[in-house]
């Protein structure tokens, strides 16, 4: 246990507003353009991918394909969890995002270089796999150092408002990606867009990542990480001091006191293995809904119902407009009433949602198919805007990142994963709606119970949070307040 005189009140002080909203902008723009690389991918799966690396297949078994390809990318976010989180947990943030999003923007760019399966064969889609894979790679550390960043640089009282804005980055992305696509879909032919014109979506990547550089060069480090990368190796010296003037046995007991820490990922598993759980079981409801109303009703309005591309690609670009707008509206106010209460609507209203989404959609009418993804994102908002403070707030200093990136993103290898996939695999089998909407009403449970199994976090002091979880500030009773910073 870390000695809480060590870990204790003496936070670091708040940056400046004007450094604050620079860290702000810089973790914003970050995470748009890699949101606007992985988004990209899946709209392009869905619209796409099926016709220029699975040419042989039926159209439904194209997109099943292409979407088994955009699943795969999920599986290297934990990889890329534990590998960001580790070394970001041992020599800062801002040194890892920065090399996320060189990988995101270069894995992007060259899969828009990628030829088609009539060109290279098989080649073609075993490259865009392993490009794919990168993608996955990279935002598995991207997510954690971005929030953190932002989390530890802003205050208790306001931290749900600040945190929520990289978050944004994904109604933000998901804009750029739809919207660069539905532009190139309006000037250009059926024939033209398949043989070519998705293409310019992805080499675009390279110019957004360069201004993305240049803007996250240019932020500090965490505060909070700072102050308690300092006291580590304070107690390191210490320790190996004390372990220097020892003798025989109590040398070696010394020695092992030396250890400055045990790895992040051990460290996590043994103080924080409930909070990793419950941000996993927090993460269904919200991950599997946004790609069922993001990215598989791109699939089900032009698959299914046989409508343009123009009419799905619109519904969700104007739906994440709002949603953009949405998001520190719901960070403030997870602020006010506590992460908790936040959380759990947009989970209980999503999976009642989820009856009505797919009805609307069968409408066919364009402004009904709107309503039904807008007011889908707003539910997945009320989930997604307190996540970043609420997942933040769970954990200690030197294993937040790898907490934090560990609970998300391997449950988004159960969730975001295969939720494309699955809900195409539903309406071939069954050639309806109904069992997408039990399977997105199903994860909401799963949402709400493991979120009212979590402890309150709203207000706490990032900079105070004891190694095994406990809060100086939450009380004298150790017990009691190890127990409450628990889940």
């Amino acid at each position: 246990m870390v000695n809480s005189t060590l870990a204790g009140n003496d936070t670091p002080p708040a940056p400046r507003p004007a450094a604050l909203r620079r860290v702000v902008a810089a973790s914003l723009i970050g995470t748009t353009i890699e949101w606007y690389d992985y988004f990209l991918y899946g709209s392009a799966a869905a619209l796409v991918f099926g016709h220029v690396f699975f040419p042989k297949a039926d159209p439904l078994t194209g997109t099943l394909l292409s979407f088994l390809t955009y699943a795969i990318g999920f599986a290297a976010r934990p990889l890329g969890a534990l590998v960001f989180g580790h070394f970001g947990d041992r020599i800062g943030r801002k040194k890892l995002l920065v090399l996320s999003l060189l990988l995101m923007g270069g894995a992007t760019a060259l899969i828009g270089c990628v030829p088609g399966y009539d060109s290279i064969g098989v080649a073609a889609p075993v490259i865009l796999t392993f490009l794919r894979l990168v993608q996955g790679f990279a935002l598995g550390g991207e997510w954690g150092g971005a929030v953190l960043l932002v989390s530890e640089h802003g205050d208790p009282e306001r931290r749900g408002f600040w945190a929520s804005w990289p978050q944004g980055g994904a109604p933000a992305g998901n804009l750029l990606a739809v919207g660069v696509l539905d532009l190139m879909t309006f000037v250009q032919s059926d024939e033209q867009f398949l043989a070519w014109g998705w293409r310019v979506p992805f080499l675009l990547s390279a110019v957004l990542v360069m201004v993305g550089l240049w803007i996250r060069l240019a932020v500090d480090e965490s505060p909070v990480f700072q102050d308690a990368l300092a006291k580590a190796e304070a107690r390191k010296a210490e320790a190996t001091r004390a372990a220097e003037a020892a003798r025989a046995a109590e040398a070696t007991r010394g020695a092992g006191q030396g250890k400055a820490e045990q790895p992040p990922l051990l460290a996590v598993l043994r103080h924080h293995w409930r909070e990793v759980l419950v941000a996993m079981g927090a993460r269904m409801a919200e991950n599997i809904s946004y790609y069922v109303l993001t990215t598989f009703v791109l699939a089900y309005c032009v698959g299914h119902l046989k409508l343009d591309k123009q009419t799905a690609l619109n519904a969700v670009l104007i739906a994440s407009a709002v949603q953009f707008a949405l998001i520190p509206l719901f960070g403030a106010l997870s602020d006010r009433v506590g992460r908790r209460p936040v959380y759990l609507a947009g989970a209980a209203g999503v999976g009642v949602w989820a009856w009505a989404f797919f009805g609307l959609l069968d409408t066919r009418s364009f402004p009904l198919i709107l309503l039904a993804v807008t007011v889908g994102l707003v539910f997945h908002s009320a989930m997604y805007a307190p996540q970043a403070a609420f997942f933040s707030e769970m954990f200690a200093t030197r294993m937040r990142y790898s907490g934090a990136s560990i609970g998300a993103q391997f449950a988004s290898v159960a969730a975001g994963a295969p939720a494309p996939l699955i809900a195409t695999a539903l309406l071939k089998d069954y050639g309806g709606s109904t069992p997408i909407s039990v399977y997105v009403t199903l994860a909401a449970v799963v949402t709400l119970v493991a979120v009212l199994c979590a402890r309150e976090t709203r207000g706490r002091d990032l900079a105070a949070l004891d190694a095994d979880g406990t809060d100086p500030a939450a009380g004298t009773d150790g017990a009691a307040a190890a127990k409450a910073a628990r889940v």
